[in-house]
């Protein structure tokens, strides 16, 4: 059975990844996951400085999922080029290093530095967290995208991921400005912006005001972008939003995406990534096929 699969110029061992801002630095699963088995992890999104995020309440639980206004809480690219990269390149499998800036230098300048770390298979760009001012403003505007992803592309050899919000009226217009910005794969989605009321107190919950929610309340929403994307643009897609079986997983490589990361579920249960990897051969079998490249993109019209 042939669990490999292509996102550009990077290959994978298999589609399953982890969710930036979910797994930590990966060093936090050590003795719950064998990171080794998936097919890349990508530890939380970091920044030039240190950031120590915003004030509580940063999460709140919905009726289906997590609201959450972190605000990149992380210990910068110092520390992280310092001290968890190296524990990352020792962990058998690809590094996706999530990277976020406030302005399109910001991008740039961590791209180049991070780019030319040895252990670093690709960058994503988090061009859409809605809980950082500057952050969203270059994933709702197909132009603010292709620039900051030209830019980026233009410093470093490291394929780009460019991950979008589905907070837009055209989730394809982006995805076709990141493409044509170079980069090797789309992330799709981000969260959903929203809000949860104490009623009582007459306030928002979470000290930030607004969140973004993941879970599976998501998931129609981001099989949506995916599958839009992915009818519009000529790069990989990787689908995230929800997953947390196997159905999940299949649904989305089935519907256009050519990996999936693993977010909120990681919460719950720690070791779903893993368990998705040893469950992808039977759910091959039932389609009736021997490599995961031949259920991508195999959605039917509806009629």
């Amino acid at each position: 059975m042939d669990l490999s699969t292509s996102l550009g110029r990077l290959s994978l061992k298999n589609p399953i990844m982890t969710a930036s801002g979910t797994f930590g630095y990966a060093r936090e699963m050590q003795g719950v996951v064998d990171v080794s088995k998936l097919g890349a992890v990508v530890p939380k999104t970091i920044t030039a400085e240190p950031r120590i995020g915003n004030k509580p309440w940063r999460t709140v639980e919905t009726a289906a999922g997590l609201l959450n206004a972190i605000g990149l809480d992380n210990d910068g690219v110092d520390a992280f080029l310092q001290h968890h990269l190296p524990y990352l390149r020792e962990t058998g499998t690809s590094v996706v290093v999530s990277l976020a800036g406030r302005s399109e230098s910001d991008f740039v300048s961590l791209a180049e530095r991070v780019g030319a770390e040895s252990g670093v298979s690709a960058l994503e760009l988090n061009l859409s967290c809605p809980n950082v001012s500057g952050g969203v403003d270059f994933g709702t505007n197909a132009e603010s995208c292709r620039k900051v992803v030209e830019a980026s592309r233009s410093v470093t050899e490291t394929p780009i991921f460019a991950k979008l919000t589905p907070n837009v009226t055209s989730i394809a217009e982006i995805a076709q400005g990141a493409a044509d910005g170079g980069a090797d794969a789309v992330c799709l989605i981000n969260t959903v912006l929203g809000i949860v009321v104490d009623w009582k107190r007459q306030k928002p919950m979470l000290g930030n005001g607004m969140g973004g929610l993941s879970g599976p309340a998501i998931k129609p929403i981001a099989l949506r972008c995916v599958h839009q994307v992915a009818q519009a643009v000529d790069i990989p897609i990787i689908g995230i939003g929800g997953i947390s079986n196997i159905d999940d997983v299949m649904q989305f490589l089935v519907t256009g995406a050519s990996a999936v990361q693993i977010g909120t579920a990681n919460y719950y249960d720690p070791k779903i990534s893993t368990k998705l990897v040893d469950q992808l051969p039977d759910a091959l079998s039932e389609l009736g096929l021997e490599r995961i490249k031949d259920c991508i993109n195999t959605l039917h019209p509806s009629r």
